[in-house]
Order: structure tokens, then sequence, then C-alpha cells
């Protein structure tokens, strides 16, 4: 189940933002989306849009995703190595390392939900940020057509 647009929570119409990056960058994160499944079936336009709405943001040993605060940005990482733990039964528990091209933080944004986990920076680490607006406004809105499409198929 995913957040449901309605009568109460009209869904906003979605304008691109554009954050300006040269084509040597472009062509990094370009190579980052098509290691995430959930961006591997975006078309061309759609993911320039992904791209060009994509922030820069640098991580050194601090705290950077927290469990249980508001998810509003997607992270993929571009360099560094992050850990990721939850705490289970009372105790933290280490679940994962992230390296490079790995991403987190898109659970928050499927659901609508608070963070699932903690997420610290063991280096410096370089992340690519998607907000959730261009998250739903195109990721999401490229799923549900080729569902609708196979459905319609069928």
């Amino acid at each position: 189940s995913a957040e449901v647009f309605g009568k109460y929570h009209i869904k906003e119409a979605f304008k691109a933002k554009v954050i300006p990056k040269g084509e040597d960058v472009k062509k990094r994160i370009e190579e980052r989306l098509r290691q995430a499944f959930m961006f591997m079936s975006l078309d061309e336009t759609d993911l320039k849009v992904v791209i060009d709405a994509m922030d820069e943001k640098k991580a050194q040993q601090m705290n950077s995703h927290l469990e249980g605060e508001a998810g509003e940005v997607l992270y993929i990482v571009e360099s560094g190595e992050l850990s990721c733990t939850k705490v289970i039964d009372g105790k933290e528990t280490f679940l994962k390392k992230y390296n490079s091209g790995d991403v987190f933080g898109e659970l928050a944004l499927l659901y609508n939900a608070p963070r699932a986990a903690t997420i610290k920076s063991e280096s410096e680490s370089q992340l690519w940020v998607l907000d959730r607006n261009t998250f739903n406004g195109i990721v999401k809105e490229a799923s549900q057509k080729k569902r609708q499409k196979y459905e319609n198929f069928l």
C-alpha cells in the first residue's frame, strides 16, 4: 500500500525542478540510477528529469538519516561508506553497509512512513538526493503507467 490521493489529500501538479550540473556529473548520476532497480523502468525523458532534480549532499561521519524521522528524500550513494542500524528489542542492531550505487530512503517515500532505520556515514561520503515531489511525480507515476499498460494489454 502506498500514499493515497483523494478528496482530502489532493495530488499537486508536478513541476520538475532543475539543479544545474555539468555533463560529467549527470553521467555519474545516470550510472548510479541505472544500478538501482527502482529507476530501471524509466524512459530517457523521465530519467533526465530525475537527474536534473538530484542534488548533492556530503556527509562526514555524522547521522544523516534517523530512525523514526519523517522521510522527505531518497539517497543514492556516490562514494563513501555508510552503516545501517535499527533498534530491535531495545538494542541497536547493525543491518548492512551502504556503498557506491546503493539506494536508501525509498520506503519512507513509497509509503509516506517514518524512517525505518538509522544511517550513519563511516567516512566522508557523497550522496545524491531526490526529493519526494520528483519521486512521486516521475518514478511512482512511471511505474503506475507501465503497470496500467500491461493490465490493458492483458
